[in-house]
């Protein structure tokens, strides 16, 4: 298998994981944190699915999914530019999924874009440099393993609330 296909095989595995997180929960349950300052299923979800949408979006050129609809509305959000990177417990508890399709709808959105993104890619393009602030330059092979790994952490973090109630 080339590197094109673990990076499918790979991204191809957390639409499971994020709905097993996810399916059937109530927006209270989407919002509990198990301790003061942890987060909560809803903000894990929320931020994996926009990092996702972040870097898939910038490495592709394109306007991120979140910018456009009403998908910061269906989190209680009017900013489209954040992600969660660097939110406190308070910036924590302000995400306020709808409902649990709500992320799962986002998330959906997100996902297919991405495998259509790697469908078209060759090896060669895993190579391009898409970060030269780093030693070495990160290629877009690593930031989208980078992406996978924070999305499978967020979703196994997740899944672990989940296993709380």
């Amino acid at each position: 298998m080339d590197a094109k296909g673990v990076l499918t095989e790979a991204f191809g595995r957390l639409p499971e994981l994020v709905e097993t997180a996810v399916q059937g929960l109530s927006p209270e349950q989407l919002r509990w944190r198990p301790a003061e300052g942890a987060n909560s299923i809803g903000w894990l979800v929320w931020h994996l699915t926009r990092v996702q949408d972040d870097h898939v979006a910038e490495v592709m050129g394109v306007e991120q999914i979140y910018a456009t609809g009403e998908w910061p509305a269906r989190f209680g959000r009017k900013d489209t530019a954040e992600t969660g990177y660097g939110h406190d417990a308070s910036q924590v508890a302000e995400i306020v999924p709808e409902n649990a399709q709500a992320l799962l709808d986002y998330y959906q959105a997100v996902h297919d874009r991405t495998v259509a993104y790697l469908s078209g890619l060759t090896e060669e393009d895993l190579d391009r440099v898409v970060d030269d602030n780093w030693d070495p330059p990160v290629t877009l092979g690593v930031r989208l393993i980078s992406v996978y790994d924070d999305d499978a952490q967020h979703a196994g973090q997740a899944a672990y609330i989940r296993s709380l109630f």
